[in-house]
């Protein structure tokens, strides 16, 4: 068996009288067996070939053993500093949650790759991920002022955005890269933002997608357009598009929930609660599913009914405002 990570402990469990037993694992451990001796003894003779890490730390990636492909990538790059093995190396480390060595690495290549858009990409992210969105859109905006026809930046950039809730900016940096690349995945994130923006012009966009769709796979475009019917209120075709998400795949929660939600609007509890039941069957850990029974409970006066179920919800997310906002009402 392989060791899913460098320095990681081995259990072995000896019979139930006797205590499990330790045993370290060394890179030895690893690197001197099959499939990876091959090009470790290569590395023994020839110790200042890059190539020769970055194929053994692209072997270990495959065997799921991060942390010394990590090393080998880092070896790589300083024996043969590259882009290419940038990539790599800034890859390895995000896996690993090492975000500030992937910020110094990817910042350092940036002045030394300046063209590069996928340096330029990951470090885009690598800002977001540790809170610098003001660092992020100002890379994107430079990257843009440079190659105006760049989608992915414009795709970045409108996400950022929408995440900054500017919403005319993203709307537009989203447009830009539908415009120019119109795929579905740029169609699904415009869409959704008109349609949680209360625009009819997510309801084209979806129609397109869903007549391309040949093989009637696609089931973002039916959720997209019930949100957007959901919020302004044309309930039932609201419930016919998540009718459809259903049909397509039983197990999709979020539109039994969204449909739940158009029978709560209405004050139809008791079809919302057994929506509701239903999205906690197909998912019985879905934290929203319980908070809305809780809401259905509360709403016709079974209040403690309704704390149990804002306490299941809390359960399984303890970060849950909402319901710890409901619980704490209730208990007065």
């Amino acid at each position: 068996m392989i060791p899913a990570f460098f320095g990681c402990w081995l259990v072995f469990f000896q019979p139930a009288c006797k205590s499990p037993v330790k045993t370290k694992i060394t890179p030895a451990d690893v690197l001197d067996k099959v499939p990876f001796q091959a090009l470790t003894d290569s590395i023994r003779r020839f110790p200042s070939d890059a190539s020769l890490y970055t194929r053994r730390a692209g072997l270990l990636s495959q065997h799921n053993l991060p942390e010394l492909a990590c090393l080998d990538f880092k070896k790589s790059w300083e024996l043969a500093p590259g882009e290419m093995t940038a990539i790599q190396y800034a890859s390895s480390l995000s896996i690993l949650d090492r975000l500030d060595e992937e910020l110094s690495l990817l910042v350092s290549c940036q002045g030394a790759y300046p063209a590069s858009r996928e340096i330029n990409r990951m470090l885009g992210e690598a800002y977001v991920q540790s809170g610098r969105n003001r660092d992020a859109l100002n890379l994107y905006d430079s990257v843009l002022k440079k190659a105006p026809g760049d989608f992915e930046s414009w795709y970045e950039k409108g996400l950022l955005l929408s995440r900054m809730k500017d919403t005319s900016g993203a709307l537009q940096a989203l447009r830009t890269a539908y415009t120019i690349q119109p795929t579905s995945t740029y169609g699904l994130e415009l869409a959704h933002l008109y349609a949680e923006t209360n625009n009819d012009k997510a309801l084209p966009i979806c129609d397109l997608l869903l007549k391309k769709d040949s093989a009637r796979e696609l089931i973002d475009p039916f959720f997209i357009k019930g949100i957007y019917y959901s919020n302004t209120k044309n309930y039932d075709l609201a419930v016919t598009q998540f009718d459809s998400c259903i049909r397509r795949d039983w197990k999709f929660t979020e539109a039994y929930i969204e449909k739940g939600i158009v029978f709560f609007r209405q004050k139809n509890y008791d079809v919302a609660l057994n929506t509701f039941r239903m999205a906690a069957t197909v998912s019985n850990t879905y934290p929203d599913a319980y908070f809305w029974i809780g809401r259905c409970y509360e709403a016709t006066g079974k209040n403690e009914e309704a704390i149990e179920y804002y306490q299941r919800a809390l359960s399984l997310d303890r970060g849950f405002s909402e319901a710890k906002t409901a619980i704490k009402r209730l208990k007065g």
